[in-house]
């Protein structure tokens, strides 16, 4: 009886995800797509590999830096983010949307929801062990060949 009202109740949220994502939110990040993308940040962000913010992640793109540009859909005022997708296509940068601004923040390990982050491929300071800087390798790259997909 209480696993009926809870999933009931999840659906609900989901609903409510969905109906607040910006009209220019796409590719959107589908259901498997998106628990994928956000395990991904959350081991982007231990191991330093995490840009978080417009700010931050502009001035990364500006500067050169390659990766994975993941943006939230339900951000108000959309003004903030619109120019975002574009620089990432002029300099050849895969982004996606998901849908939610706070799961993306405690996937990236902080309280604050945050606008969109970008994965690098390399760690801004210092070098990762060899045993997770292959596993993050390889989710980095099952993450941009589905997006690349869409």
């Amino acid at each position: 009886m209480g696993s009926d009202s809870e999933t009931e109740s999840r659906s609900i949220k989901e609903r409510r995800k969905l109906m607040a994502l910006a009209p220019i939110a796409k590719p959107l990040a589908g259901k498997k797509l998106r628990k994928r993308t956000l395990k991904l940040v959350r081991r982007a962000s231990e191991s330093k590999c995490l840009k978080r913010g417009v700010k931050e992640v502009v001035k990364s793109i500006r500067r050169g830096q390659k990766g994975l540009c993941i943006i939230a859909g339900n951000i108000s005022p959309i003004d903030v983010i619109t120019h975002v997708p574009i620089l990432c296509e002029e300099a050849d940068i895969p982004y996606i949307f998901v849908p939610s601004k706070e799961d993306l923040a405690a996937a990236g390990a902080t309280k604050r929801p945050t606008c969109c982050v970008l994965i690098l491929t390399k760690p801004t300071k210092g070098e990762l062990e060899l045993e997770v800087k292959e596993k993050l390798q390889s989710d980095y790259n099952q993450v941009v060949s589905d997006v690349a997909e869409l």
